[in-house]
């Protein structure tokens, strides 16, 4: 099932990888020095001198520009002047009064940028976790998916305005690799009236880098500590009517922790056309390829014992510390044996394949229609503990708005009325996985037959009241219908595969809703931004949660509901200058039936469940100061105080009353700062570096709070260097080499919430009990040294 590719020519491209000791923050620069690389081959000189003195014999690269700050403060409506297809696009980047962060391509450039981790820190509101492979990383906005097992849910995702969530509200990071995009759009709080459907906790847009700002091809590579090799290309261009951008990469690595090597390739390509003056075509695709083998979630014992999972070749042989998981030797009933997750051969193998269109008419100067059509196919094969999923899921999501920008009541307005419809429909199969090795299947366990539809409309109106204050009014209306079959397949006879017992659970719930929002944006002058704003979101469950038990086993749980969260937001934005900018913000959002997941113990299944209410208040901070030439502070912080407010548990017959219980999963503080200087002058100008201190507060892994994973410090140090080049053929190099984890601390990268359990008299079970259940602990990484180059061609 899994085929380990060697890293072919390996020794070259990690000689350049050696090389890169310095990269480009190079944004955050002037004038850059040129270096002189050596004059073309003769005869391309000599084709020059026959064509006379005024042939091109050599160009310089335009300097870059200084490294933009980043956009920390909610937009402040459209901007005067501005086309309604401008003003269209913005939605998805920034919508007015709406709390917004933009990550630009200056943090992130100057540093091996991996995966989603490496950049969305930069952004308060956002706590990342280690998911079930190398770049799939759990997203939270808000805490609002830091509680989900694997993937991403409660925040809708867009890829240059094309979504990449799936109609069942899953998102996964896998198909995401930084160096491909130009900004990262993060838009927190309750967002439903606007994007529909599981935007409780807000919407991501990651923007890539369009072909005219790359106008020709760029090669990088990325090289370290596990054996970690990316080697990437982008390549863009602007001609005529036509801009098009296209990036490849293929990364893989040996892992930091038993039973983790990875190596996955990614395309994304953005081609746009200005067909007429008044139509544009736009073509996206994505494709994503991962063969990945995957460690055992650890309990914290394990984790405080092993925390690498070193020394787990066989169950028998186990180090202390060691996942391990129970199979059927039969591969379908009996007895069992245990494995380790090196022996059994757990993994992913999985692929997805995003193609979207869209055509944009502008009626007149004012008025534009915007239609887009996206196919999503995803393909799974995951054996990711005593059980494998696999299945093909393709969805299809079909839009069409009209913006238009004019006047109302004497008064610049900006309307928005749009319509959607989106499905998903396939049959998922689980099965048991034999001691076999490889990953090798046994018979089924389970089918699925699950189909996911969602159709509303959506209307916004954002209006100038009087120079300083703008107003914004939402709502949106949706339909989900949910059709599942679940087949429960058992086998009641020792060894005997013909006789076959099934179980079939359905469910067809369907689920209507409405999303208001209102917002108002004060700016008094040129230094402040004071904003407010009262938002709604919901999100339905997946046909999948319907049919899962505590005990991870297929059963029924179809009486899940829809969650929904009505939150308040205050914030205020100041720049007195260029040099400064600082943005606050306090929320407080109350949710009922808040969908919450826990681990079982069937490795990689979780349980989910309705909290009938909670309540996420917290602050968010950003901050960013050039306080001196060539030096510069940034900061993101976020507090978090996530609660149950109504919620009563039961286990194993016995109930527990959970109001005033911290919300597992939740850290209650995170902050990420940065400290950085370039040389903006002189014999060293283009060289620089920062270094970087990432905070995570402890938190509760249990609804009963009993147990909680520790919080942790890391330091990261980051030296670069750009340049320009003189040439016919290069452009620029970059160059930068990253000290990760410098004091090597080890710590909890994703802790996923466990259940509670009793004793036979009713009494739970207290921490030292829940400290040995599996199933939820990933490691981060130990000290890591990663370079890397990239050199831009004409």
């Amino acid at each position: 099932m899994f085929r380990f590719h060697p890293r072919g020519g390996a020794s070259a491209l990690m000689l350049g990888a050696a090389l890169s000791t310095i990269n480009c923050w190079a944004k955050a620069q002037t004038a850059l020095p040129s270096v002189t690389v050596e004059a073309p081959q003769p005869a391309a000189r000599a084709k020059r001198v026959a064509a006379g003195p005024h042939a091109r014999t050599a160009s310089v690269r335009r300097p870059p520009k200084p490294r933009a700050a980043p956009a920390v403060a909610a937009a402040g409506g459209a901007k005067p002047g501005e086309t309604a297809g401008a003003a269209r696009d913005g939605l998805n980047r920034a919508p007015a009064g709406q709390t917004q962060t933009t990550i630009d391509r200056s943090q992130f450039d100057n540093r091996p940028s991996f995966s989603v981790a490496d950049v969305l820190r930069d952004s308060p509101g956002i706590s990342i976790k280690q998911g079930n492979g190398p770049r799939d990383f759990g997203i939270s906005i808000r805490g609002s998916n830091a509680r989900n097992g694997f993937g991403i849910r409660n925040l809708v995702i867009f890829d240059d305005g094309f979504p990449v969530t799936q109609p069942d509200g899953l998102s996964r990071s896998d198909l995401i690799d930084p160096h491909a995009y130009g900004a990262i759009d993060v838009v927190r709080g309750p967002s439903s009236a606007l994007y529909g459907n599981y935007a409780t906790g807000g919407a991501l847009n990651f923007r890539t880098r369009p072909g005219g700002t790359i106008d020709g091809v760029e090669y990088g590579v990325d090289g370290g500590s596990f054996g970690y090799l990316n080697n990437y290309l982008a390549a863009g261009k602007k001609v005529g009517n036509f801009e098009g951008s296209l990036f490849a990469s293929d990364a893989r690595g040996d892992g930091y922790i038993g039973n983790s090597w990875f190596n996955t390739q990614t395309v994304n390509f953005l081609g746009t056309l200005q067909a007429t003056p008044d139509d544009r075509f736009t073509f996206k695709l994505i494709n994503n390829d991962l063969t990945a083998r995957l460690p055992i979630r650890s309990s914290l014992n394990q984790f405080y014992q092993n925390p690498f999972q070193q020394g787990c070749a066989t169950g028998a042989t186990a180090a202390p510390g060691c996942g391990t998981v129970s199979l059927f030797n039969n591969g379908f009933n009996g007895t069992k044996s245990t494995e380790t997750a090196v022996q059994a051969g757990l993994g992913r193998d999985d692929r997805r394949t995003i193609v979207g269109g869209r055509w944009e008419h502008d009626f007149d100067n004012t008025t534009t229609w915007r239609n887009q059509f996206v196919f999503d196919d995803r393909n799974i094969n995951q054996p990711t503990g005593s059980t494998s999923a696999l299945g093909d899921y393709p969805s299809y999501n079909f839009m069409s708005d009209l913006t238009k920008r004019g006047e109302l009541l004497g008064m610049d307005s900006t309307t928005m009325v749009g319509g959607w419809y989106n499905t998903l429909t396939t049959t998922g199969t689980t099965w048991n996985v034999s001691p076999a090795g490889n990953a090798t299947l046994g018979l089924p366990q389970s089918s699925l037959y699950q189909s996911t539809t969602n159709y509303g409309v959506r209307a916004r109106e954002e209006i100038k009241l009087i120079p300083t204050v703008t107003a914004i009014a939402g709502i949106g209306w949706e339909t989900t219908t949910l059709n599942g079959v679940n087949t429960a397949l058992s086998y009641p006879v020792i060894n005997n595969p013909a006789i076959v017992g099934a179980t079939v659970t359905k469910a067809a719930p369907v689920f209507t809703n409405t999303a208001p929002e209102f917002a108002l944006i004060y700016k008094p002058d040129n230094e402040w931004q004071l904003r407010a704003r009262v938002a709604t979101g919901y999100g339905t469950p997946q046909v999948s949660n319907l049919f899962v038990l505590p005990s991870g086993l297929s059963g029924n749980n179809t009486s899940l509901k829809t969650q929904t969260n009505l939150g308040y937001d205050l914030g205020a934005d100041w720049s007195p200058n260029k040099s400064v900018k600082v943005s606050a913000t306090a929320f407080y959002e109350f949710f009922n039936n808040e969908l919450v997941s826990q681990a079982t113990p069937v490795a990689g299944v979780t349980y989910t469940f309705n909290a009938p209410r909670s309540e996420h208040r917290g602050v968010e901070l950003a901050a960013q100061w050039a306080f001196y030439q060539g030096w510069q502070f940034t900061a993101a912080y976020t507090y978090l105080d996530e609660v149950y407010t109504d919620y009563t548990e039961s286990i194993s017959g016995f109930t527990f009353n959970r109001v005033g219980n911290k919300i597992p999963g939740i850290s209650p503080n995170e902050l990420t700062t940065r400290l950085g200087y370039d040389q903006m002058s002189g014999p060293f100008q283009g060289l620089g570096g920062f270094v970087e201190v990432q905070w995570k507060d402890g938190f509760y892994m249990d609804n009963a709070n009993l147990l909680r994973a520790p919080g942790y410090e890391l330091v990261n140090l980051n030296v670069h260097y750009t340049t320009g080049l003189i040439s016919d053929y290069f452009k620029s190099l970059n160059l930068y080499l990253e000290v990760r984890n410098v004091f090597d601390r080890t710590y909890i990268a994703s802790a996923n919430n466990i259940a509670n359990s009793v004793t036979a008299a009713g009494v739970q079970n207290p921490a030292s009990i829940l400290a040995n259940t599996t199933g939820s602990i990933y490691a981060g990484s130990p000290r890591a040294f990663v370079a890397g180059m990239k050199i831009a061609f004409k």
